[in-house]
């Protein structure tokens, strides 16, 4: 061994210094980029920010084997250097974050299988993410009431470098919205203080504040969506609610740009408006998908140790690439991709991971799952069904191994489980079915705006969020609207081609025909009279075509997480 262990934890300390002041310098162009209504900017800069942790990791790799040799592959070694980083990163505000990157960079060194005591950092050497310090990284203002000219406070003291265009105005109605939601929630509107995180938080064409309304145990959410137009900023939206603002942060958005110097005092503070919020989601939502990571394999290791539910095969029609499995009380799923793939399914194993490491990197604009890629992950085989246990070795023994007491699964996706839309179908209200099939159809536009097209529309490969809100989360036919060619049917010819069984005229490979679509609605009744009043361009050339333009030109279209009952109207007159 060349290096010292000491000398090697120095340089792995350095490595992840480059990565996280990277991270947070690409992060802190956001408010500029804000200031300026440079939207594509964000967008670029949210792609750049997520493909730093490769690479810083792959450059830390190359030097701790130039500083130490070769034997920096054997475990030991290894162990002594963790021992001490651990000394190095002591002290430090992002230390659970210095503890993921570690882990990283051991398992390119030393490839294992699961979590190895002593090489890696366990679930129970991550500090906690709330301990009632969160308050470090926020603002206390002690009022007892939120009136205007506390808002218009708070609203200065964020810091933006353009002004409202109409900041009385905008003071007066937040004022008016919270008090009514205090009373609503919490009986009346006093409150002995209202709580800031002093960060900013950025994403698309909107900054949000979060803040929190607190008296005595209680506390309601209170995050104010700002935009920046032509004529300046304007509060454009408050949210009240623990269920608003968790859409805020939902698993279909991409992530947040926000300057956070302790990743731990925010995370506590958004868990304190969000206790039903998996701490690994959050650490997601602020783009630390990597720890977001280690943070979700902790949990699930509890979960599985705390309870007795056995994995089992996922309700829902069989997928054709995937197969799919969770714990019935745990909120997530895990896909394998199967060995092989039916003849109507031409498509291969890397085609199936590019298209969801392209979800990754594009934004899902509400309507695209989040799923978190997973190597190696191991369970207790005696948590498997035997059914379960039986379909996985069969359409997925590439992927898929039994080794004694543990079942090993060489790569999976994990994501938030939803309800798929045609199973929710059976069972909804009629206003229930109304709002779906109109929500069904605001996925493909919203898709289509941001220059995605699904591919296979069949309800199956949809879902209903615990909000109501349709999501899509088959990706395996996902492509670009610019790739696609919309095209109308030809007329017939004559009428041995009106009656023909195989089309008259060629079909490229890219070709898609609107027309078609109808063929795939499963809606009847009612449901599909409701579709055609709200969606029936979807069935019209025109509109794809009109969408792709857009998209060539780069606009970027508003997407905003919340509803239109929650934008600020006009201020209500006291009685």
């Amino acid at each position: 061994m060349r290096g010292s262990a000491a000398q090697a934890a120095d340089v792995l300390a350095h490595g992840f210094d480059d990565y996280h002041q990277r991270y947070r310098g690409v992060t802190r162009r956001a408010r500029d980029r804000f200031e300026r209504r440079e939207w594509q900017g964000i967008r670029r800069d949210t792609v750049e920010r997520l493909n730093l942790y490769e690479r810083c990791v792959g450059d830390t790799v190359g030097s701790l084997r130039s500083v130490v040799g070769p034997a920096v592959c054997e475990p030991e070694t290894l162990c002594a250097i963790k021992d001490a980083y651990t000394e190095v990163i002591l002290g430090r505000n992002d230390f659970e974050l210095a503890q993921t990157f570690f882990n990283s960079v051991s398992r390119r060194l030393v490839p294992h299988l699961g979590l190895a005591p002593g090489i890696d950092y366990l679930s129970r050497d991550f500090p906690l993410p709330f301990l009632g310090w969160e308050m470090a990284s926020a603002r206390m203002y002690g009022v007892h009431r939120l009136d205007a000219t506390v808002v218009a406070k708070v609203l200065r003291d964020a810091g933006l470098r353009v002004p409202f265009r109409d900041l009385a105005g905008d003071a007066a109605r937040v004022a008016q919205r919270v008090e009514a939601a205090l009373v609503r929630d919490l009986g009346r509107p006093e409150i002995e203080a209202l709580d800031v995180l002093a960060p900013l938080f950025f994403r698309n064409k909107a900054a949000y504040l979060v803040a929190r309304a607190r008296r005595g145990s209680n506390t309601l959410p209170v995050v104010l969506a700002l935009l920046n137009e032509d004529d300046g900023l304007r509060v454009d939206a408050v949210l009240t609610s623990e269920d608003l603002v968790s859409v805020l942060f939902s698993f279909a958005r991409w992530y947040f740009h926000a300057e956070v110097e302790s990743p731990r005092e925010v995370i506590g503070f958004l868990h304190s408006l969000l206790p039903r919020k998996r701490i690994a989601e959050l650490y997601i939502s602020l783009g630390y998908h990597k720890h977001g990571k280690s943070e979700f394999y902790s949990d699930l290791s509890s979960v599985i140790a705390e309870s007795e539910d056995h994995f089992v095969i996922a309700p829902g029609e069989r997928g054709l690439v995937m197969s799919v499995f969770h714990l019935p009380e745990y909120e997530f799923v895990f896909k394998v991709i199967k060995d092989s793939f039916p003849p109507e399914k031409s498509t291969t194993r890397e085609r199936i991971r590019d298209k969801y490491r392209q979800v990754l990197f594009h934004d899902r604009v509400g309507r695209l799952v989040d799923f978190q890629e997973f190597d190696y992950l191991t369970f207790p085989r005696a948590r498997f069904s035997d059914d379960l246990l039986a379909e996985l070795l069969h359409e997925a023994g590439q992927t898929v191994r039994v080794d004694d007491d543990r079942v090993i699964v060489r790569h999976a996706y994990v994501g938030r489980r939803v309800e798929p839309l045609d199973l929710y179908m059976q069972h909804a209200s009629a206003a229930e079915r109304e709002a779906a099939v109109i929500d069904w159809g605001g996925t493909l536009k919203d898709l289509a705006a941001a220059d995605i097209f699904p591919g296979d529309l069949l309800l199956k490969n949809f879902g209903v969020t615990r909000h109501g809100r349709v999501v899509f989360y088959d990706y395996d036919e996902l492509a670009s609207l610019a790739d696609c060619n919309f095209r109308r049917i030809p007329a017939p010819r004559d009428s041995s081609d009106a009656m023909a069984d195989q089309p008259w005229f060629s079909v490229g490979e890219n070709d898609i025909f609107p027309e078609e679509f109808e063929r795939f609605l499963e809606f009847q009744g009612r449901d599909r009279e409701v579709f055609y009043e709200h969606h029936a361009d979807l069935l019209e050339v025109d509109f794809w075509r009109e969408r792709q333009e857009l998209n060539r030109r780069g606009e970027v279209i508003d997407f905003f997480p919340y509803p239109e009952s929650e934008r600020l109207g006009p201020l209500l007159q006291a009685r």
